[in-house]
């Protein structure tokens, strides 16, 4: 395979590979837990989407918008890199991101740029464009990304989005996370089209598609969409395709039904980005107790962050009339 990006430097390196094992083992740590009915949110993890997660916040400038759905773990994780805050709020704890009540689909952000989350589909695109349309209002350039599952684009909000900022020439970096299924559903099941990426080329927009389980592929891509959208104000529109390991939503698996066979060994590394870049790494001699160092570095700021969301507090009548718009 062509090798698309070479780190600069090997800290860049290194902390790409931070940010996708802090991803990992913070979802590792999750279905740890999850058994003992502390933690206080449904999870629809994302073990197998960090190259997407990673690849795209590598790419945009500090001050971008970012705008994302349920499946939202990597994207907090790799835009913001700290988790006593996104522990806080899967224990439903007053330090939690949302103060203990948002729960874990409607992580946010907004000093590091991660703007809104939500759990029903599609419903943040809208608000990613109106981002984008923000800024052309008042003569910025910056870069808002709206990061979807494949199933949104079956609904209208989407098209009606993707219209109006193509229409608009508004930067707008839409990532479509794919993965050809919905919930236990295929694409081909459906979809009245062939190809995702075929539908959205009639579009006024750029488009690409790559390998969302090589980060490598991932980072060229994004970075191209962001340069060509400063240069020439008009939309991307990105599908990365991934392979999702866990069931939909919670911590087990749902092969060996006849929704999906299950996968051998081989065919899990291949769709493995941590595992994929930790290979390329070594192959491009970084040392394996470098990398160790990282994933216990990572280790050591997960756990301090679950204790001190375990010894949190959980909020009470007061806090549960914060935060509330009608």
């Amino acid at each position: 395979m062509t090798d698309l990006f070479s780190p600069s430097a090997r800290e860049e390196a290194l902390d790409i590979y931070r940010k996708m094992t802090l991803i990992r083992q913070s979802q590792e740590k999750i279905i740890s837990e999850y058994h003992k009915d502390e933690i206080k949110t449904p999870v629809h993890l994302g073990i197998g989407l960090e190259g997407v997660s990673v690849g795209v916040a590598q790419c945009l400038p500090p001050n971008s918008r970012a705008f994302g759905q349920l499946r939202n773990h990597g994207q907090y994780l790799a835009m913001t890199g700290e988790t006593d805050s996104f522990f806080g709020e899967l224990y439903g704890k007053v330090t939690g991101t949302g103060g203990g009540k948002a729960g874990s689909m409607h992580l946010s952000a907004p000093d590091s740029g991660l703007m809104s989350n939500s759990g029903i589909v599609s419903s943040t695109i809208a608000l990613a464009v109106g981002s984008g349309l923000a800024a052309k209002y008042l003569g910025t350039d910056v870069i808002t990304v709206a990061m979807f599952g494949d199933a949104a684009v079956e609904e209208g909000e989407f098209w009606e989005s993707l219209n109006f900022a193509c229409l608009h020439g508004l930067r707008v970096m839409f990532v479509c996370e794919d993965n050809d299924v919905a919930i236990y559903t295929t694409g081909a099941e459906r979809r009245g089209f062939d190809s995702i990426i075929g539908a959205v080329k009639g579009f006024n927009c750029y488009t690409f598609e790559g390998d969302g389980t090589d980060v490598r592929a991932v980072i060229p891509l994004a970075q191209q969409a962001v340069d060509m959208m400063i240069r020439d104000p008009k939309p991307a529109f990105m599908s990365f395709t991934w392979f999702r390991l866990l069931d939909h939503v919670g911590v087990g698996k749902d092969f060996g039904v006849s929704f999906r066979p299950i996968p051998t060994d081989e065919e899990i590394k291949a769709a493995d980005p941590v595992y994929k870049y930790e290979q390329y790494l070594i192959g491009e001699g970084h040392a394996p107790a470098a990398l160790q160092s990282v994933r216990d570095e990572m280790g050591d700021q997960i756990e301090s962050s679950v204790a001190r969301a375990i010894a949190a507090g959980y909020p009470g009548e007061t806090e549960l009339y914060q935060g509330v718009f009608a």
